[in-house]
């Protein structure tokens, strides 16, 4: 199952993230339909990122 951000606006231009599946997390861009390409990370790795995001590891 696809979820998008609740922050995410209507203009259609969101990430999804599927964690349903088993042993692993997969994102994707809406803007392309559901079509376009689907990034595969390990729980850990989503983890991880999900962790740097959090903590500002990423700001500019």
């Amino acid at each position: 199952m696809w979820k998008k951000s609740t922050r995410s606006g209507a203009n259609g231009q969101c990430v999804e993230v599927a964690t349903n599946l088993s042993n692993i997390v997969a994102v994707r861009d809406t803007k392309d339909n559901g079509n376009g390409p689907v990034l595969l990370f390990t729980p850990a790795e989503w983890d991880a990122f999900i962790g740097g995001a959090k903590n500002g590891e990423f700001d500019r």
